[in-house]
């Protein structure tokens, strides 16, 4: 896909691919992944492109757009930084 101005999709100007990380629930307690998707989603970088691939009540499987600034390491650790919020306690990113 490209934008009116012949940029790929999500601005990079080219396609660097995706990464897809898998978040499980570890606590039965802890809110089901159709309400933390939401929560998760909220907590990354707005201008990143990414979307669920898909939701389930202990597993949630998210597709992150790579760009020229943000690697497969940038992705791993922002998602273990919101994982580590009070909201998403109960949750891990799988390795």
């Amino acid at each position: 896909m490209t934008s009116p101005t012949g940029e790929a999709a999500y601005g990079t100007g080219r396609d660097h691919g995706h990464i897809d990380l898998v978040t499980v629930r570890r606590d039965s307690t802890a809110p089901t992944g159709e309400t933390t998707v939401v929560r998760l989603l909220s907590l990354l970088p707005a201008h990143w492109a990414c979307a669920p691939r898909s939701v389930g009540p202990d597993r949630i499987a998210l597709r992150i757009a790579l760009s020229r600034t943000v690697d497969d390491g940038t992705v791993r650790r922002a998602v273990a930084r919101a994982l580590a919020d009070r909201a998403l306690d109960g949750w891990a990113q799988e390795p």
